[in-house]
């Protein structure tokens, strides 16, 4: 049982890929999402590689990923005798509202959903755990003090016992595991990056109606500043934005692979601009933006609007 584990809910396959990610399999296992992506400067809260993100993106399930996190207890057993033990939860009176999701054994029940401070575990330990050697079975209950395993989750938000685990360690100890599942959306200080390390975080989230869009009215999921380029000088990113636009407009996958051009494992650019071209789109890929806070004010200059593999980033 992986002790974090992070899983996208929708997962998609990138339009432009290269030989390389096809000969070790990486196209087979989705790592990320393709988006609508505007390269323009929009508002103040795009600066320092930061991204404006479309709110109806985010409600279409954009970004949104699944955290699988694993919470593990012992049911000991000590030098004098003397063991930890479980107890039935309490139905009714004070605190037991908390204990909802417990079985009738006093371990969290798979599948309910769960709150914070929400116990999953009813477990007692005795006082005293050296001296004199003792029988569980004839201990008081006043030898032994509440020790419960309590969920610790971030407030307001509701979680899911996805599975529990029972088995025994290496000195013969109960142990007793939890996976817990909790489904996540982009929020402020997200970080996302696409394939080419061009990464940021998301400065403001905007309704789409106070979003650009195109001639088409192609609305983009989201926007990064212009300015990263220079600083990043990811140039094959630019190859993958007018790939992925490509791949948009005639429904085939488009290669890019390094220095690929002359043994034909890549698609040229002059190719991907007639493919542009074909379907009615200017040769470098731009278009005209009208703004969403100003609808009636088109761009004075074509901007790119593009589809690009986008992932999110998790730092440990």
């Amino acid at each position: 049982m992986d002790t974090l584990l992070y899983l996208l809910v929708y997962p998609q396959r990138p339009l432009l890929t290269t030989r390389t990610i096809e000969l070790v399999g990486y196209d087979k296992l989705g790592a990320g999402q393709n988006a609508t992506v505007a390269v323009i400067s929009y508002s103040g809260y795009d600066i320092e590689d930061a991204i404006v993100m479309n709110k109806s993106s985010l409600d279409r399930g954009f970004g949104r990923c699944i955290v699988m996190k694993k919470s593990s207890n012992v049911i000991q057993k000590y030098d004098n005798g003397a063991t930890d033990r479980i107890l039935r939860p309490q139905r009714t009176g004070p605190g037991s509202e908390k204990m909802q999701i417990l079985d009738d054994d006093g371990i969290a029940s798979p599948g309910e959903i769960i709150r914070p401070n929400d116990i999953l575990l009813n477990k007692e330990v005795p006082i005293h755990t050296r001296g004199t050697r003792v029988s569980s079975d004839s201990l008081p209950d006043s030898a032994y003090k509440l020790a419960r395993q309590s969920y610790k989750g971030p407030e307001g938000e509701s979680c899911v016992v996805d599975r529990v685990s029972l088995s025994t360690d290496r000195n013969g100890n109960l142990s007793i595991k939890f996976l817990i599942r909790h489904t996540r959306r982009p929020e402020l200080g997200d970080k996302f990056s696409s394939r080419h390390g061009q990464k940021g975080v998301c400065g403001i989230i905007i309704q789409q109606e106070d979003f650009p869009f195109s001639e088409r009215g192609i609305c983009p999921d989201l926007i990064m500043n212009p300015h990263g380029f220079p600083s990043r000088m990811t140039v094959g990113k630019m190859i993958e934005l007018l790939g992925g636009k490509a791949g948009v407009s005639c429904g085939r996958f488009h290669y890019g692979s390094a220095f690929g051009e002359p043994s034909g494992h890549a698609d040229k650019v002059e190719t991907i601009s007639e493919t542009l071209v074909k379907h009615g789109f200017c040769y470098n890929g731009k278009d005209f933006i009208y703004s969403g806070f100003a609808a009636y004010y088109p761009s004075p200059s074509p901007l790119f609007l593009k589809v690009e593999a986008y992932c999110s980033c998790q730092d440990y």
